[in-house]
């Protein structure tokens, strides 16, 4: 599982080196004068096939308390230049 997971970071870093739309943008800022870095966080999760039924019954349950989306204004700001709207009641 080690290998297969390397090979898949390794696939989503290549795809990513190269998209021309990224390139792009990033030639884009760097010839308005900033460096740029780009951090990526993923989350992958694998279940055996056999353990699929008991988790799509975990699943089906809701948790007891929702969690609180604290947003600040450079959040927003952020999101707005990925062109994501944000709820303003949720804004702080």
């Amino acid at each position: 599982m080690k290998e297969r997971m390397k090979e898949l970071g390794d696939a989503i870093n290549e795809t990513l080196a190269n998209s021309d739309q990224i390139a792009e943008v990033i030639s884009r800022i760097k010839s308005e004068g900033y460096d740029v870095f780009l951090v990526l966080e993923a989350t992958v999760g694998f279940n055996r096939q056999d353990a699929e039924e008991s988790e799509s019954e975990e699943s089906e349950t809701e948790p007891a308390v929702q969690p609180e989306l604290k947003v600040n204004a450079h959040d927003v700001r952020f999101l707005k230049s990925l062109k994501i709207s944000v709820d303003n009641e949720k804004a702080a």
